[in-house]
């Protein structure tokens, strides 16, 4: 089966997905880590961390995750049940769900001196848990991204989400964006802004003085995860993009793109 690229030139609004998102988040996020072990390696490692929380009844962010399984009564099948349909197998111990508390788990990176574990990067890729004010995922990335930042560690958030809230100093700036608050002074910070049309940039990633800034192509590592998923063969693109809507013309635009991308790949 031949491997295909994205519709489109830069981020892919199929893949915005609330549905997709999750799947989306974790292997960029892998993907994010490979590249950067690449470009880092020796002096730094790369990992991938996670903040995991419970949502509750009536939290915005749970209808949104599958659930965690908790075991709260067994009951033995009867073997006579079992080995109708499964000759030979074990009978095994049948679970009923009574109650469960979804988790949340939000993967980020950390890049740390390999000489003595010290943390020098922090990277964060968004998602709809922590845009959503009133959330659980919202505070602790908040309180995430106001800890770091009030340290010497580098931080970096990239957003390739449309829907949700925005931080003022880069809300209604563009489509998509990256920023970096380097950890060896307060301002100015530094932003790449892109849009639906435009690719993704390669942004700068600093680590300790006295090594050169590590450029890591966003588009680059997209396309790489994008043609490693099969995307191409599973996002239905014969349907409208996901919500958020597009603007007039950019829907338009996404329809052009679509067309011609099927036509180029004779569907």
């Amino acid at each position: 089966m031949t491997v295909l690229r994205s519709p489109f030139p830069g981020m892919d609004p199929y893949l915005e997905d609330p549905r997709e998102w999750q799947s989306v988040h974790m292997r960029l996020i892998t993907y994010l880590g490979e590249a950067l072990s690449a470009l880092v390696s020796p002096s730094y490692r790369v990992q991938i961390e996670e903040r995991v929380y419970m949502t509750t009844p009536g939290d915005p962010d749970r209808s949104a995750i599958e659930p965690d399984v908790h075991i709260v009564q067994e009951v033995r099948a009867p073997y006579t049940e079992v080995s109708r349909t499964n000759r030979g197998i074990t009978p095994p111990v049948m679970i009923h769900l009574i109650d469960y508390d979804p988790q949340i788990r939000d993967r980020f990176l950390e890049i740390r001196d390999n000489k003595n574990q010290e943390l020098v990067t922090v990277i964060e890729l968004l998602s709809p848990f922590n845009k959503r004010p009133g959330a659980q995922g919202y505070a602790a990335f908040q309180e995430k991204r106001d800890e770091v930042m009030a340290t010497k560690v580098h931080w970096i958030e990239i957003d390739l989400l449309r829907a949700g809230a925005r931080p003022m100093e880069v809300k209604d700036k563009s489509d998509y964006y990256a920023l970096l608050k380097r950890g060896d002074r307060y301002w100015p910070w530094e932003a790449w802004f892109f849009n639906l049309r435009n690719p993704m940039p390669t942004i700068a990633v600093p680590l300790k003085a006295p090594d050169e800034d590590t450029p890591l192509d966003l588009q680059a590592v997209f396309h790489d995860m994008y043609a490693r998923t099969r995307y191409a063969h599973s996002i239905d693109y014969s349907q409208p993009v996901p919500p958020p809507p597009l603007r007039p013309e950019d829907e338009a635009w996404a329809r052009e793109q679509v067309e011609a991308w099927r036509l180029e790949i004779g569907d």
